[in-house]
């Protein structure tokens, strides 16, 4: 009996135990989500871009990007990098693309990325510390918080590629090799607006609503439209979008169908000269997919 009473015992005070652990940790937690709640309501963090983030900021925001591409690049397949004409054919792409914000030896980036906050990554430095699936998946899908854009709706994977096999031969280059390579090659032919992207890809996709939803934010639709279910700005200088799907007409002259639909997304002005929207250079499958999402928002 005696042996039971300890074992009670000490089973009540493990289970006392957890329980002062357990309202430790909720406390903590609310004094946390608190002191968060309060700095964000008083505006005593700067946003302002002259000012870099707290060493704690940039800590969890460094933290957050290496763990968030790791998670999602373990089992990316590495096509052959090590061809010449995808190394020529990325340098081409990223002296269109990427020099601009990020530099390269002896280049140094343009006056509106010195501004950027956090300031862009030496792509030297980041060809050594990122493998070639997570610099893939970064041009690729971009980084939020940042001015870095996702890439796959203006290049299609084998531009992207490209790119990751310059990098690997970046940080091999001096200024004068760089300098070399920029006399060297002559400027790609640029391809007529919209035709370019993920419609030239092998694997094309028909009318997929959810990659619609991810298009419209990429083409800044959400910057003029109030789209339901798409996060955006709370100012608008275009109509709300929702019901769209039940209109007769689209921008009031075209009857709502789907082929009008795409004619409209890719050139507005051709069906309206006065109309505000611009070209977006959407490409053929964007516009299907925002197409399609946009045929989800009924009344």
């Amino acid at each position: 009996m005696r042996r039971i009473s300890l074992l009670c015992d000490e089973s009540r005070g493990r289970w006392r135990w957890k329980r002062i652990a357990g309202a430790t940790v909720a406390a903590c937690v609310a004094v946390a989500a608190a002191g968060g709640a309060l700095v964000v309501y008083t505006g005593v963090y700067d946003v302002g871009a002259t000012t870099q983030h707290t060493a704690f900021v940039f800590q969890l925001l460094e933290t957050s990007l290496r763990r968030s591409v790791k998670l999602r690049t373990a089992d990316v397949p590495e096509p052959g990098l090590d061809d010449a004409n995808r190394v020529e054919s990325g340098f081409r792409i990223f002296r269109e693309h990427c020099v601009q914000c990020h530099g390269a030896p002896g280049i140094a980036p343009q006056p509106f990325a010195l501004g950027l906050t956090p300031t862009p990554a030496s792509l030297v430095a980041s060809a050594q510390e990122w493998s070639p699936a997570e610099i893939h998946w970064i041009i690729r899908n971009g980084i939020k918080m940042s001015g870095m854009p996702a890439w796959q709706y203006r290049m299609d994977d084998k531009e992207i590629w490209d790119v990751v096999a310059f990098m690997k031969v970046l940080p091999t280059l001096t200024p004068a090799d760089y300098k070399q390579w920029d006399r060297q090659h002559v400027p790609a032919p640029a391809q007529p607006a919209g035709e370019s992207g993920p419609a030239s890809d092998s694997g094309i996709r028909l009318g997929d609503a959810g990659a619609g939803r991810k298009a419209l934010q990429q083409y800044l639709c959400v910057t003029c439209h109030v789209i339901p279910g798409v996060v955006g700005a709370n100012y608008h200088v275009g109509p709300s979008l929702a019901g769209i799907a039940d209109r007769k007409y689209i921008a009031g002259v075209l009857p709502n169908s789907p082929q009008n639909m795409l004619r409209w997304l890719r050139q507005p002005a051709e069906v309206d000269p006065l109309t505000a929207m611009p070209d977006l250079g959407i490409s053929d499958q964007d516009a299907r997919d925002i197409a399609a999402f946009l045929y989800t928002l009924h009344n």
